[in-house]
């Protein structure tokens, strides 16, 4: 027999046991969902934590001692489905899971960002609402309260950098502050070490930025024995050195910036990365969306325990849904918070199924906004 034949017949009979597998997997799924039915006439829980380790550790007492692990995650995965499944069954309301949409603001727009002239929430802002009024404010949560108490349609802050990841902070105002995600965009960024005009390089003692552009340009300032200030933002940065009109003092800005302040640029480009480009989200007091609405982001909790945010993401997997990206923060009492964005739209019915069933694993389930991501990207 050649190998073919021998692969050939062995693969109809990885078909047969598949087939079988199958079959016993539906009639395990159709007991499942009779067990939800009483779960739900008694409201009790839909998982059962000792049950659940009953199971595993008896599929493992029974099985082949060579494939051990093997039988304990494919039980684990099984079980999980099954949780997966009942809670389907149990939380497929017809609540909606975002209020309706509001109507966009068209005229007369107030944006607020965070930061003094020339910063970069200021670019951002400009690219996604080049007539608005731009009222600054001194922090990002000052941006959250005026768009919390109406004091401005939009605003306007920063969530993401290409090079140092997620800005934890903006993260944790959205949920404090209940704000939805109306839009977002990319701004290149490009960082340079700016002085006042009689400075050189050699002069430098003390460089002044944000923290995320001192991140930013840490390879450049580990060369220089400098010491690093933060400060709120690098055009506040700016300003400061110019205020002081120190030569010792320098600041990583933007070019904007510092012809705006009257400095100089002494070293141009010191980013880490030449591809250096941070994300700014829009928020606003309520959603939103439309049809052509393709980005969704929500934020959950999960019980501390072992599987439970796979669990939460497999309400995803199973309806073939693209998460873009996942960051996580700490919460109370050693847990953590979850933020997600999923490629889609809230109205697709295959999108708003996988949220209902997620929402049913998670201790805590909002969506922050269903919103589109502007394709200009501007510079500064």
């Amino acid at each position: 027999m050649s190998y073919k034949e021998e692969m050939k017949e062995l693969r109809q009979e990885i078909n047969s046991l598949d087939d079988a597998m199958l079959d016993t997997f539906g009639k395990r799924m159709e007991l499942s969902k009779k067990v939800a039915v009483i779960k739900r006439n008694y409201n009790m829980a839909v998982q059962d934590i000792d049950r659940e380790n009953e199971i595993v550790k008896r599929a493992v007492q029974n099985c082949n001692p060579e494939l051990k692990s093997e039988t304990a995650l494919l039980m684990r995965n099984i079980l999980a489905l099954s949780c997966e499944y009942q809670n389907r069954l149990l939380f497929s309301g017809d609540a909606p899971m975002l209020p309706a949409s509001g109507t966009p603001v068209t005229e007369n727009i107030i944006c607020a960002h965070q930061g003094v002239r020339g910063a970069w929430s200021e670019q951002a802002s400009v690219s996604l609402f080049p007539d608005a009024e731009l009222k600054t404010v001194s922090h990002f949560e000052d941006v959250f309260t005026a768009v919390k108490n109406g004091d401005v349609h939009y605003g306007v802050v920063p969530i993401e950098n290409s090079e140092t990841g997620a800005i934890g902070e903006t993260y944790d105002l959205l949920r404090k502050y209940g704000c939805y995600i109306v839009g977002r965009t990319w701004i290149s960024i490009r960082q340079n070490l700016v002085g006042t005009t009689d400075a050189e390089i050699s002069d430098i003692r003390e460089v002044l930025s944000h923290p995320e552009g001192l991140k930013q340009c840490s390879r450049y300032l580990q060369n220089h024995p400098w010491e690093q200030t933060a400060c709120r933002n690098t055009a506040v940065a700016a300003q400061k050195v110019a205020e002081e009109n120190d030569k010792k003092k320098a600041a990583i800005s933007s070019v904007f910036a510092a012809e705006l302040y009257g400095l100089k640029v002494l070293a141009p480009d010191i980013m880490d990365s030449a591809s250096n480009r941070t994300s700014f989200v829009v928020i606003a007091k309520q959603p939103e969306y439309d049809e052509t609405s393709d980005l969704i982001s929500v934020t959950f909790s999960t019980q501390h325990r072992s599987g439970a945010l796979c669990e939460t993401l497999m309400a995803f997997i199973a309806d073939n849904l693209n998460l873009m990206r996942i960051e996580s923060r700490p919460a109370a009492s050693g847990k953590y918070r979850f933020f997600v964005e999923i490629q889609g739209n809230i109205n697709d019915s295959k999108v708003l199924s996988a949220l209902r069933h997620a929402a049913a694993c998670s201790e805590y389930f909002e969506v922050l906004g269903c919103y589109s991501c502007s394709n200009s990207e501007g510079s500064v």
